[in-house]
């Protein structure tokens, strides 16, 4: 079942967003050669003390998690897909990070995720990133009254394809608000004019994946959360959440 939101709604919502991209920012810029990926977790822990909100993200077990999710924030450094585990690892130079976030405020919630790389740039990681970055503004500006739920699929698809890229089945975007994963799913790849109609109220979490060599085959890491590729390429994710309003698509996740 899908929850309309009200304008009111929105802008609470707004509020839980403006965490998630603090945090975001906040760990990105303390990305750097040396530093562990638990010291990322505990930055994005202070932003929500400060903000006096919680993580959607510390305990939450989904069906296919042997273990509830033991952080705040999702690190995902190179082949890492999704979903990783902030651990003791300390960056190195050309290191591909993905970061995922979540905050819940006033009984709202938000979600967005950033890739970037540290110190050293790889030409190919950049292209990569990019590539994320222009599917998720492709899916986002097809989240129009009118249109469904195939053409943000399609749009993201597209611009992932066109680059040659792989696209992990079965891992995409969702509803947001209340909870952070509601009906419906957002699907990185899917037909124009097909699925669920977008009406104002829709809030959806739109989170383009991208991995490097093209396929789309991945596994899951031992620690029951990571997504690794199969190949052993790297990967990127992007992602913002958007509500569905009469005067076109409002990001809520910017900072």
């Amino acid at each position: 079942m899908v929850e309309l939101k009200t304008d009111r709604s929105i802008d609470a919502m707004r509020e839980a967003g403006r965490v998630v991209a603090q945090a975001l920012t906040a760990a990105r810029e303390a990305a750097d050669i040396g530093v562990s990926l638990l010291d990322l977790d505990a930055i994005a822990h202070d932003v929500l003390r400060e903000a006096d909100a919680s993580s959607p993200f510390l305990g939450y077990r989904p069906d296919f998690a042997p273990v509830p999710f033991p952080a705040v924030l999702c690190t995902s450094v190179n082949d890492a897909i999704v979903h990783g585990i902030p651990t003791a690892y300390r960056l190195r130079d050309g290191d591909l990070v993905s970061i995922d976030f979540g905050a819940q405020l006033g009984g709202w919630a938000g979600d967005s995720a950033v890739s970037f790389t540290v110190g050293t740039p790889r030409p190919e990681d950049v292209r990569l990133i990019e590539t994320a970055e222009h599917a998720l503004a492709a899916g986002i500006e097809a989240a129009v009254v009118g249109n469904r739920i195939g053409d943000i699929a399609h749009a993201i698809g597209t611009v992932c394809r066109k680059a040659g890229y792989g696209i992990p089945e079965g891992f995409g975007g969702h509803g947001i608000g209340r909870r952070m994963h509601e009906d419906p799913g957002v699907p990185n790849e899917g037909r124009p004019g097909r699925g669920m109609p977008l009406r104002p109220g829709m809030v959806l979490a739109i989170e383009p994946m991208v991995i490097a060599g093209g396929g789309d085959d991945y596994h899951q890491a031992p620690d029951g959360w990571t997504l690794r590729t199969n190949d052993g390429s790297r990967a990127a994710h992007a992602e913002h959440t958007v509500a569905i309003t009469p005067d076109g698509p409002r990001v809520l996740t910017a900072l």
